[in-house]
């Protein structure tokens, strides 16, 4: 609470009630009613690099989806990284039964923020937008898998780490060229998707966002949508497709299926195995189901 009251301090804000917005895994995000009875909300990033991602990913974006308003933004001090001062959107996360005409739609916007061109693959820093050395997609997330292994293999089991590691070679030299650079999400999912009276009314939450290739971007989606409703993917696919062509999903989605549940796990090692225990349990059965791990020890 210290944060949120420092920050309420510095944007000279009045406020009647804060409350704390749930999920927020990363982050620190508060939902403040002002005296004039206004709703906006405080987000604390985890770091500084988090607070510039997010504040350049939503100038870049206020004028091509519907994301969050900057109000106000303060750049922090010794005790707190920042913070941004947003605009509430009417809607909630789409997190309960998602039509077809949702799904449309999602697809449509999704395709809209992949339309957008980075200066190249990279991510904004506090200083500007740092380009990947070398400027290579591959290369990238080939150097990514291995800064994983050594943490990782720590916490898997043996036999289900080599099984990954021997997948991932496999699905790794079957990609396709990758597409971009351009923004991609990293996190485009349903509690990320604001939506009211069925249609999207805003897609939040840009801290890890950054110039990607577009494959990147559907490993939640497939997850968290196609896979629970599967009427869903085509009509998702078809709003994607009036804007940009879609990728090979058949061939990358198993790819990043992987990497993405292998990075959790990196992630929990480094934040920390005991207060994120059932979300490591989440990402150890995505593996195993990735690699075939429960059929081949039984």
């Amino acid at each position: 609470m210290s944060s949120i009251l420092n920050v309420i301090e510095k944007l000279k804000l009045n406020v009647l009630n804060v409350e704390d917005v749930p999920d927020s895994f990363s982050s620190e995000v508060h939902k403040l009613t002002l005296a004039n009875g206004e709703k906006v909300y405080v987000k604390i990033p985890f770091n500084k690099d988090k607070l510039y991602r997010e504040f350049q990913m939503l100038e870049t974006l206020k004028d091509v989806i519907p994301v969050p308003k900057v109000l106000d933004f303060w750049d922090g001090d010794e005790m707190t990284t920042g913070a941004l001062l947003l605009s509430a959107i009417q809607g909630i996360p789409c997190t309960e039964h998602i039509d077809e005409k949702l799904s449309f739609q999602m697809g449509a916007y999704h395709a809209m923020l992949h339309e957008v061109k980075t200066p190249g693959y990279g991510y904004h820093v506090t200083d500007g937008f740092k380009r990947l050395d070398p400027n290579n997609w591959r290369l990238h997330i080939k150097d990514n898998v291995e800064k994983w292994k050594e943490p990782c293999k720590k916490i898997l089991d043996p036999v289900l780490y080599e099984r990954c590691i021997f997948h991932f070679d496999g699905l790794f030299s079957a990609l396709p060229e990758p597409d971009g650079p351009c923004i991609v999400h990293m996190d485009f999912r349903p509690g990320n998707i604001l939506v009211n009276d069925n249609k999207v009314t805003g897609i939040i939450d840009f801290e890890s966002a950054r110039g990607g290739s577009t494959e990147i971007d559907f490993t939640k989606i497939n997850r968290y949508i196609w896979e629970v409703n599967p009427r869903t993917k085509l009509p998702y696919v078809n709003g994607y497709q009036t804007i940009r062509p879609m990728v090979d999903l058949e061939t990358v989605l198993p790819f990043y299926d992987l990497y993405d549940a292998f990075c959790a796990v990196f992630w929990c090692k480094n934040r920390g195995v005991e207060k994120n225990q059932s979300f490591l349990q989440e990402n150890i059965e995505i593996l195993q189901k990735s690699v075939g791990f429960e059929q081949i020890r039984y």
